[in-house]
């Protein structure tokens, strides 16, 4: 299992794009990798776009980024709401700092920016935000995976096999 002894925070709010959480932790898991979906309060259950629930193991304050090896933010509506938390942002922040993969897709992008750290970076995300990344300093690449050293980032659903294949390539090699 390529994949062993490494730890993943997977973020979680209302409305993440189901798809876009879940295939990525069951992908993670395959290749033994251990995921806790990690949102403003521990053991709650947040409802996916299209219905699908997902309960939360920790709540954000209780998770430290120096404990875990990468980072991934779904898609959907969620991360409109997960760029306001403070502890989010610095979860992320941190995570950069130590060149730690973070992956996000879709409008993911947003918790990035609102984390300050696209400026010179290459990346995708959903067309709908392709100005916001822009903005935000970086180069948007219209491609299905975009890796610029430890972030990988996604268009949408379509691409999430290239997408988990390159952010599993990444977190393997750290």
């Amino acid at each position: 299992m390529p994949l062993k002894d490494k730890k993943v925070i997977a973020l979680v709010e209302n409305e993440f794009e189901d798809l876009e959480l879940w295939y990525p932790v069951l992908r993670l898991q395959e290749d033994g990798a251990v995921v806790h979906l990690v949102g403003d309060e521990a053991k709650k259950t947040y409802q996916g776009k299209y219905g699908v629930p997902a309960t939360s193991d920790y709540a954000f304050s209780d998770v430290n980024a120096a404990e875990y090896d990468a980072i991934l933010v779904p898609g959907g509506w969620a991360p409109d709401k997960l760029r306001r938390y403070a502890e989010v942002i610095k979860l992320v922040q941190e995570m950069d700092e130590h060149r730690k993969p973070i992956g996000q897709i879709c409008h993911a992008g947003w918790v990035l920016i609102s984390a300050k750290i696209l400026t010179g970076k290459k990346v995708t995300s959903t067309p709908g935000i392709k100005d916001d990344m822009k903005n935000a300093g970086a180069t948007w690449i219209d491609d299905p995976v975009v890796v610029d050293g430890h972030l990988i980032s996604s268009r949408r659903p379509p691409d999430l096999p290239a997408y988990m294949k390159a952010f599993c390539d990444v977190l393997a090699n750290e």
